[in-house]
């Protein structure tokens, strides 16, 4: 079956920033899941001069997809193009640029195009959404993150306030695939946390996982979350939470096992940004980002430390069943 005619879009915002900081978060993609909603996880393949391949793990209305592609970086010009190598189904083609254009002092125009073909005529139209549903996301969070967004009780809540990375670590006496499939299998969490009230997990795309989560809360309520996890065996499982909690503007996190002499330690690792307009509803009046982040590294830190000594005692009793 023939492809689809190329189609060709292009997406623009004006922001006041500077226009070589805009250019450098464009530049940087392994940071662009603490910036832009869809992306889920990017890793550098390879770098060389002012070209670069990457693999980007990233939503497309709303699901799971993984693509390969190849970079073109012009810093004197503030240009990026891109060329998908390795397209994700139902895209045929894609390519496009980030255009970074100085119009006066502190104010920047960003141009975002993109050509692309389907597999098929009805891949067309889901492959056009995404491109506009994402394309006009990431140069909101683009300006979210270079302008910031909103005050609170008088601060100002620039990106640079918003983003915290925090982690917490065990070690463990027992085989570090033991404590990777604790957490790969997410699905039993249920069973296994007490903090887990509800999981949906679906997998389209192997160690690709959609998660629908009800997490307690320390006053016994629940709130929903859901996410993508991209699983990299037996070592790494990094998340990008697609539905956060009021106070979250981003949440992002990586489970890491390292296996050690004779165990594994075993680290949480969260990203967070705050939601500066949700601070006082959920923390009420006077409560700042300051106290926005202590609250949220309060309670996400004590799920991770009931989630590692879960999988702790779990890799550690296969263990002790084998002797």
């Amino acid at each position: 079956m023939a492809t689809s005619p190329t189609h060709e879009t292009e997406h623009q915002i004006t922001l006041s920033a500077d226009p070589r900081a805009v250019y450098a978060v464009l530049a940087d993609a392994t940071a662009w899941p603490a910036i832009f909603p869809p992306t889920v996880h990017v890793e550098r393949i390879e770098q060389s001069g002012g070209e670069e391949r990457i693999r980007i793990w990233a939503t497309a209305n709303g699901r799971p997809k993984t693509w390969t592609s190849r970079r073109e970086l012009d810093p004197e010009g503030l240009r990026v193009r891109f060329r998908q190598e390795v397209p994700a189904h139902p895209v045929a083609a894609m390519g496009g640029e980030w255009i970074v254009e100085p119009i006066d002092a502190g104010t920047t125009r960003v141009r975002l195009t993109h050509d692309f073909s389907a597999v098929d005529e009805d891949g067309l139209d889901f492959v056009a959404k995404a491109v506009d549903r994402n394309s006009e996301a990431e140069l909101a969070s683009l300006r979210a993150a270079l302008e910031g967004a909103g005050q609170i009780s008088g601060q100002g809540a620039g990106a640079g306030d918003r983003l915290a990375t925090f982690e917490d670590t065990v070690r463990v006496d027992g085989a570090a695939s033991d404590v990777y499939d604790f957490l790969h299998r997410a699905d039993l969490w249920p069973e296994r946390l007490p903090h887990v009230a509800r999981m949906a997990l679906e997998s389209e795309t192997p160690d690709v996982q959609l998660m629908e989560m009800d997490t307690r809360t320390a006053d016994g309520s629940t709130h929903t979350t859901a996410s993508v996890r991209v699983c990299f065996p037996e070592h790494l499982i990094v998340y990008k939470q697609l539905r956060t909690p009021k106070l979250l503007a981003v949440h992002t996190g990586r489970w890491t096992v390292r296996p050690d002499s004779d165990g594994a330690v075993v680290t949480s690792q969260h990203t967070v940004a705050i939601a500066p307009e949700a601070v006082t509803g959920v923390l009420g009046e006077g409560a700042t980002v300051t106290d926005a982040h202590a609250f949220a590294r309060e309670a996400l830190s004590r799920n991770s430390m009931t989630t590692l000594r879960a999988a702790k005692e779990y890799a550690e009793g296969r263990r002790s069943a084998t002797v």
